[in-house]
C-alpha cells in the first residue's frame, strides 16, 4: 500500500484528508507541526507528501527546504494562499504541484495519481555515492575520501545540487536559483566563494591525490566530477 504523509496543523481538515485518502487506498500519516512532519518523513519514508506553509513553529517552507536535503518524494502544498506570486514559489521552491483551499477531493486524487505515476522508484537513495564521496543529509555533512566534513547550510546545498548533476556543468546563475533561492541571478561572486571555501572544506585535492572533484568551466559555471 502507498504511503502518503499528510501536514496539516487543522485538526478537523487533517482528518478529513486522512479519511479521504484512506477510502482511496492508501495508508496516510498526519502530522500536525513542521518537527513533526520531519521525523515522520524520515521514519516512514513516504511515498508523497501533501503539505500545507502555515504551520506552527516550523512552517512549510522550511519543511519544504530541509525535505529537498534528504529526498525527491513528489511534494503537493495545498494551502489557503492563493496568489500566483505564491504559486510561483512553491513551485520554485521545490514543490511537485500546488492546490489551493477550498479544493475538490476529486481533483485533489488525480493530482497525487499524477505526482505517483511521475515519482522514481530511487526517490529515497538519501546518501549519495561517488568518486569517493558519500552525503549524508540527515547531518548535513559529506564524507570525502574516508573523512567526515561538517557544512554549512549554503556549503551543503551547493555540494548537494553539483553531485546531483554529477557530470554536468551546472550555471552560475542556476547556482544562484537553486542553492541562494535568486532566480534574477545577481550575487555571482557568492557561487565564487562558496566554491572556493568548499573546495577547501574537500582538501583541494582528494587525500589519495585524485583530481580536484569541483571543476571550473571558465565563463559558464561548475561540475563535480563523476566516474
Amino acid at each position: 500500500m502507498t504511503g502518503l504523509l499528510v501536514v496539516e496543523d487543522d485538526p478537523d481538515l487533517g482528518l478529513a484528508l486522512r479519511t479521504v485518502l484512506d477510502r482511496a487506498g492508501y495508508e496516510t500519516v498526519l502530522a500536525e507541526d513542521g518537527q513533526a512532519a520531519l521525523r515522520l518523513l524520515f521514519a516512514e519514508r513516504p511515498a508523497l507528501m501533501v503539505l500545507d506553509l502555515m504551520l506552527p513553529g516550523l512552517d512549510g517552507w522550511e519543511v519544504l527546504d530541509r525535505t529537498r536535503d534528504m529526498t525527491d518524494l513528489p511534494v503537493l502544498i495545498l494551502s489557503g494562499r492563493t496568489s500566483p506570486a505564491e504559486r510561483v514559489r512553491g513551485l520554485r521552491a521545490g514543490a511537485d504541484d500546488y492546490l489551493t483551499k477550498p479544493f475538490d477531493t476529486q481533483e485533489l486524487l488525480a493530482r497525487i495519481e499524477a505526482l505517483l505515476r511521475r515519482s522514481r522508484p530511487d526517490q529515497w537513495r538519501g546518501d549519495y555515492v561517488e568518486a569517493g564521496l558519500r552525503m549524508v543529509p540527515e547531518r548535513r555533512s559529506a564524507v570525502w575520501q574516508g573523512q567526515e566534513i561538517r557544512l554549512s547550510d549554503i556549503e551543503y546545498r551547493l555540494l548537494q545540487v553539483l553531485v546531483r548533476n554529477r557530470g554536468r556543468v551546472v550555471t552560475t546563475e542556476q547556482l544562484l536559483d537553486l542553492v541562494w533561492d535568486s532566480p534574477d541571478g545577481t550575487g555571482r561572486e557568492r557561487v565564487k566563494f562558496a566554491v572556493l571555501r568548499l573546495r577547501r572544506r574537500l582538501g583541494g585535492r582528494g587525500a589519495s591525490g585524485g583530481e580536484d572533484p569541483l571543476e571550473s568551466v571558465r565563463g559558464v559555471g561548475y561540475r563535480f566530477r563523476g566516474r
